[in-house]
């Protein structure tokens, strides 16, 4: 890797949202359920290449969690990065289905290698981790719908806090046909207990499944934010693309399955982002997929730069987070008005009252945000935030050059989410907590609750 110039951060992108994404990728294993039609068989984890980048990456450090931190960590110092506040993302396969064993061990050396040393448990590394020079301030497991509703206490002895699903289209037809394996009402069972355990919830989509077509995956893709029972966080959106050594090459060499070209899938995506509510963010458009590796599809890795050239050219007015974040506008050299106000959306998700915070400036770029959830929980009212963010360049903990972060945003969010919860009678509010965020909401007055799931509370009664 070619180093950088004094001063210069390679990449800048890669932190531009306010964190550091770590990839931790998991080692090969077949999923129990069989193939869905669209994965390729490549002797690697499920759904990748060879010649993907964090495959390559995890496989010439023999899948090891510890050791693909530590030199994501190195490589980031590299590019001149900061790295205080990391994202880990554990990637390849459904985590929730390997024997309990391995992802306690995985997990712990994640923390173990943030950290820098090995703990003997799992729970020491954590409270290392509190403290330490590479914090994880959010943790994202990858999973199926039907494998996920029984593991939440697990998820929250690991320190997750944000669950990606693979909903591919809620269209139970469909899951047949691909043999997907799960159905709708997986989905929906899977999103309301994650709601309700406080995590932020991503789907992963994919347009252009076989069965499919472009006025029905929109149709779809309208649902998926106006039922209730769905109401995503964040998305990633994969278009289908066939790959060697699936079910779909050989439809596709018979002539049984045709992908979406560049034009259906580029136009589809902008219905997409015309119609995505202020409250979703959608964190990535295409799959690292190398080119070699495509039989027929989509081969653009950069689609997602094409597209949001289009819609600001075009001038539609879109809401989607990432294309509102000021860190994009100051990479895009835009004028930011420096001052912001607090603007509140309010929306119905499965019985419960979601309350999306916003710091935000006349023109619309978002500085900061938090997602607050009330609902009912045996016969009283629960307050839950889901998440709490500052965005724009990340700064190291202690710093205060910035546009955004360490700007008191923060604090002004969660203390607008403490009135809306004693507004609506709430006894308590908890937080659900990355690790190596803690200590900050210590510092606003919220305790460590371990018996009921270790989340950050603060009981209004004892104010």
């Amino acid at each position: 890797m070619k180093l950088p110039k004094k001063g210069e951060i390679r990449k800048p992108t890669k932190t531009i949202s306010g964190v550091t994404p770590v990839a931790v990728m998991l080692p090969p294993r077949p999923c129990s359920h069989g193939a869905c039609v669209y994965c390729p068989n490549l002797n690697v984890p499920q759904s990748y290449t060879p010649k993907s980048p964090v495959v390559m990456r995890a496989s010439a450090l023999g899948y090891d969690s510890f050791k693909q931190v530590k030199a994501r960590l190195k490589a980031f110092e590299l590019m001149n990065h900061p790295t205080d506040k990391i994202e880990i993302i554990i990637m390849g396969g459904t985590f929730l289905e390997y024997p309990k064993k391995f992802q306690y061990d995985f997990v712990k050396g994640i923390y173990d290698g943030l950290n820098g040393k090995k703990a003997k448990t799992l729970q020491e590394a954590k409270r290392i981790n509190e403290t330490s020079k590479h914090r994880c301030v959010a943790l994202c497991i990858e999973t199926r719908p039907d494998v996920c509703v029984e593991y939440i206490q697990r998820l929250r002895e690991f320190g997750c806090t944000r669950v990606e699903l693979g909903v591919q289209i809620i269209d139970n037809r469909i899951y047949k046909l691909v043999n997907r394996g799960h159905s709708v009402q997986d989905v929906v069972e899977a999103t309301r207990a994650l709601r309700n355990a406080g995590f932020k919830i991503g789907y992963h989509i994919m347009p252009g499944l076989p069965g499919s077509n472009p006025k029905k995956d929109l149709e779809l893709f309208k649902k998926l934010f106006s039922d209730e029972r769905f109401k995503p966080d964040q998305l990633k959106i994969y278009p289908c693309q066939v790959m060697p050594g699936s079910v779909l090459e050989e439809w596709y060499w018979e002539g049984k399955y045709k992908p979406y070209d560049e034009k259906q899938t580029l136009e589809l995506l902008i219905k997409m982002f015309k119609i995505i509510p202020r409250y979703c963010r959608v964190m990535r458009v295409m799959r690292e997929i190398p080119p070699e590796y495509i039989i027929a599809g989509l081969k653009r890795i950069d689609l997602r730069q094409e597209l949001d050239k289009e819609l600001r050219n075009s001038k539609i007015k879109v809401k989607e987070i990432r294309f509102r974040e000021v860190g994009f506008a100051l990479r895009d050299k835009r004028k930011i008005k420096k001052k912001t106000k607090l603007k509140i959306t309010k929306y119905k998700a499965f019985g419960g009252d979601e309350y999306f915070l916003e710091i935000v400036n006349d023109d619309d770029i978002l500085f900061g945000l938090l997602r607050l959830r009330i609902f009912r929980d045996k016969n009283k009212k629960t307050a839950m935030i889901r998440e709490l963010h500052v965005y724009g360049p990340e700064l190291k903990i202690g710093e205060h050059s910035g546009v955004s972060q360490h700007h008191g945003y923060g604090k002004k969010l969660v203390k607008k989410a403490e009135e809306i919860a004693l507004k609506n009678k709430c006894e308590k509010i908890k937080i659900i907590s990355g690790i190596g965020v803690r200590k900050y909401y210590e510092k606003l007055g919220y305790y460590l609750d371990e018996i009921g799931g270790e989340y950050m509370v603060k009981d209004f009664n004892k104010i």
